[in-house]
């Protein structure tokens, strides 16, 4: 089913990205983390969306052409396994040359260009089992919950604790342990209404995280789409959610505009999809979208 959305004219501005920035701006312990610069951060916060109120793309600033599409490559790349820079490229995602140098790689006994073991894609479709087996999560998420939606284990996790831990005598195998990329999907069978709660570890708020909410709020259009359920509501949680000192100018310029009514995100020209990993960045249509300007912002590697 397609998400029920209100007319434009009926819609009320969002505030909540705009309310959160401000409360971590203004609220914020400073911290000092591995990125080499100052911080602030809060711990625990949640974004609920009721969907048939926009899609959640920010209008605060503009994400739409270019960021869009490639927010949504870089999740569909995920989805069918990519853990190379190579991969993601081939899906349209070309931004993690910066995490994936020679040096970096090296840290972690991975060649250049691999995110590792332990990263979105290698997690999700390659998930190690106790029998030595590698388990693709995808498919099998989405065959539960067509035969078994009222089930409260439609849950993926990109999280592999002896990738993503280390210590002396245990090596990381991952350049960048897993910010977000767990999903709980809950299905409805009465209603036939889908909600997704994403859950994400560590969130840079002003750059990364208005991507991830065009990727699991799509995901949710994409799940809906294939069970033949109505995407209703996209909840966001994060554990550690932050701003970086160098970002801090232009979140006073975000502060400064106030938030506007969201779009419309639409599923075009995918009657023959069935596969969730078939689905491209082509598929998918903003309209209605009338946020600020763009706005370029630093992000610590």
């Amino acid at each position: 089913m397609e998400v029920l959305y209100r007319p434009p004219e009926d819609r009320e501005p969002d505030t909540q990205y705009h309310d959160l920035l401000e409360r971590i701006y203004t609220e914020g312990r400073e911290v000092a983390p591995i990125q080499g610069e100052k911080a602030k951060m809060i711990v625990g916060a949640q974004l609920r969306y009721d969907m048939s109120n926009g899609f959640p793309a920010i209008t605060e600033r503009d994400v739409s052409g270019n960021l869009f599409k490639g927010a949504l490559a870089e999740h569909i790349a995920f989805l069918n396994g990519a853990r190379t820079q190579a991969e993601l490229e081939a899906f349209g995602c070309k931004w993690w040359d910066r995490w994936v140098t020679a040096d970096k790689c090296a840290d972690f006994d991975l060649e250049p260009g691999d995110l590792g073991d332990g990263s979105y894609g290698a997690a999700w479709t390659s998930f190690p089992t106790a029998e030595g087996e590698s388990f693709d999560q995808i498919p099998h998420f989405m065959q539960q919950i067509t035969e078994r939606p009222y089930l409260r284990t439609h849950v993926i996790t990109p999280w592999i604790p002896q990738y993503t831990l280390q210590h002396e005598g245990l090596t990381r195998r991952v350049v960048v342990a897993p910010c977000h990329g767990m999903i709980h999907a809950l299905a409805d069978p009465a209603t036939r209404e889908l909600s997704i709660h994403h859950i994400q570890r560590s969130g840079d708020f002003p750059v990364g995280v208005p991507f991830n909410m065009i990727q699991y709020a799509a995901f949710g259009m994409m799940v809906a789409r294939l069970t033949n359920y109505r995407f209703v509501e996209y909840v966001h949680s994060f554990s550690d959610v932050h701003i970086y000192e160098s970002q801090y100018e232009n979140v006073e310029e975000i502060l400064n505009r106030p938030a506007r009514t969201l779009g419309t995100v639409s599923i075009i020209h995918a009657e023959a999809i069935d596969n969730i990993k078939d689905f491209r960045p082509e598929h998918f249509e903003l309209t209605d979208y009338e946020p600020h300007p763009a706005m370029r912002m630093p992000t610590p590697v």
